[in-house]
């Protein structure tokens, strides 16, 4: 399937919970309103630092009867990058990390997909930052289909992988007095998606 989902469904109808897969098959819009494209990275070797996206657009084509037929798109807009702190999302944005004056999109093309059984996916792709396009596989987990007040058929699913960014060229540290680093290498990637179906 694809990554993505859910902050709909708790007002959603619930009749829906448990869908025919083969009747979800059929392309879907991401509804940036409703999801969140999250990270996480080790600050100074002591504590986690969160962040988002602001802005970014993607389409999924689900194959309910053929899973492994279904595909994801996504786009990503580096300046829309958000971790609570305006000086350090404008050092992210920065030539130190992003170059997002040079590099203004991140973007994701699925190559593959695997039904894992349970409700569970691994979509796999290509993930490309500053111009860089390398592998990049994400679990997944179906959180269900429901009809929203609006009318709109919606999907939702959540997902999550690792990457170390030095894969990609981000390079950029500072060393410790107390031994170690100040931003670590591994990064944790959360996908929180809600998508439409299109009309």
């Amino acid at each position: 399937m694809s990554i993505f989902s859910r902050k709909d469904t708790a007002t959603a109808p619930t009749a829906a919970a448990n869908p025919d897969l083969a009747a979800l098959t059929g392309d879907y819009t991401i509804d940036p309103a409703h999801s969140t494209l999250g990270f996480t990275a080790r600050h100074a070797m002591v504590t986690n630092v969160k962040g988002s996206f602001q802005e970014f657009s993607g389409t999924l084509h689900l194959d309910g009867t053929d899973p492994s037929r279904s595909t994801a798109s996504l786009d990503v807009v580096m300046d829309s990058i958000e971790t609570g702190n305006a000086d350090r999302d404008g050092h992210l944005k920065s030539a130190d990390f992003f170059k997002a004056d040079e590099f203004p999109a991140m973007t994701f093309r699925s190559t593959g997909a695997e039904d894992l059984g349970g409700g569970d996916y691994r979509i796999t792709g290509d993930l490309t930052i500053l111009g860089t396009t390398r592998p990049l596989s994400i679990d997944l987990e179906f959180n269900g289909a429901a009809k929203d007040p609006f009318g709109n058929e919606r999907v939702g699913f959540e997902g999550k992988a690792e990457i170390l960014r030095s894969d990609w060229g981000l390079t950029w540290n500072a060393a410790l007095e107390t031994g170690g680093v100040l931003v670590s290498d591994k990064i944790k990637l959360s996908f929180d998606i809600s998508a439409i179906r299109t009309a």
